[in-house]
């Protein structure tokens, strides 16, 4: 094994053990927060405008401003599919300073939680996905703070793209620039016909940024890649599912939400599987495919070595052996 192979090894194992578990709702429910409060709305086929608080009102604090992310864990069926509520209306979820220290905040507790097995970035504030970068914010900045910040903005995407469980971005509206690197760094995205998505940053003097110059070309192929980036070009969802943009398309319905209810129906399809399985399998893709093929090989033997003494996959031989569905406890 090559010293390269060795060091990743090290590197992944490491990075998957080095987080602490911590208390979730389902071991304290007594306390909840904000986010927390969020699961308490908009059961299913109610369509959610806001973020509010556990009582289910809109908050008006003198103390603190709303949140402009919030979190909710769907029940039932549903327990272990934990929804990113983007929500800051005023401002078409632009990425500006408290949305990303509040969004970072929240991605970096889903590492540790046991319970999480999907997880759905979606948007409340009509036809938008993310608009993208707070220019507004960013035009205050001097050249210090603005490398500083993309820099933030940066390991955010990261931190998204190296989430244990799978990721899944619905798009029922706009996502450009830092809206489309966000999705990006989702493992799979669903989109509307309707929705308009691309890297606009050269139209601004800018170039991606937050991880899309990197990651685009890894998903559609470098020269379509370099087409887009270097035009600032948008495109629909028919155009971006023919491109391998996004997983899946679908009619915008009336609600708006149809794309996060494609999401919704993707995340209840990964659901069932077992969540050992499926995270060690999104490590070794994740891995395997930024080094050579005899370390991707090491890679995927190393996650395989992590499933073989689960209780999940002696689950799984007994279940096939008795001809019933598996019951997995993701141990």
């Amino acid at each position: 094994m090559s010293t390269l192979t060795r060091g990743l090894l090290r590197r992944s194992s490491w990075r998957w053990r080095a987080v602490p578990l911590r208390e979730t709702p389902h071991r304290k429910a007594a306390h909840m927060t904000v986010r927390d409060g969020a699961r308490l709305l908009a059961r299913e086929g109610r369509p959610l405008t806001g973020c509010r608080g556990a009582d289910g009102r809109r908050e008006h604090s003198t103390e603190a401003a709303p949140p402009e992310v919030d979190l909710k864990r769907l029940e039932g069926q549903d327990e272990g599919i934990i929804e990113v509520l983007m929500c800051r209306q005023r401002a078409r979820n632009s990425l500006g300073h408290v949305f990303v220290s509040q969004l970072k905040e929240l991605v970096s507790s889903l590492y540790s939680d046991s319970a999480v097995r999907v997880v759905i970035f979606r948007s409340l504030v009509p036809g938008v996905f993310c608009a993208g970068a707070d220019l507004k914010e960013r035009a205050q900045m001097n050249n210090a703070e603005s490398d500083l910040f993309v820099h933030s903005l940066r390991s955010l995407m990261t931190q998204i793209a190296t989430l244990p469980a799978p990721t899944i971005a619905a798009m029922d509206g706009v996502a450009l620039g830092g809206g489309l690197e966000l999705a990006l760094a989702c493992d799979l995205r669903t989109a509307s016909f309707s929705t308009q998505m691309g890297l606009i940053e050269t139209t601004r003097g800018l170039l991606p940024g937050a991880g899309g110059s990197q990651r685009l070309p890894r998903m559609v192929g470098i020269t379509l890649a370099k087409e887009l980036i270097f035009t600032g070009r948008r495109v629909g969802g028919q155009t971006a599912l023919e491109m391998g943009l996004i997983n899946r398309a679908v009619e915008q319905n009336q609600t708006g939400d149809a794309a996060y209810r494609e999401a919704l129906t993707l995340a209840r399809e990964i659901l069932p599987q077992a969540p050992v399985a499926v995270r060690m399998a999104k490590e070794a893709i994740n891995r395997g495919t930024e080094v050579d093929i005899d370390s991707a090989m090491a890679i995927e033997r190393m996650c395989y070595a992590r499933v073989i003494p689960t209780r999940d996959r002696q689950e799984g031989m007994a279940a096939f052996i008795e001809k019933r569905p598996p019951r997995y406890t993701g141990e």
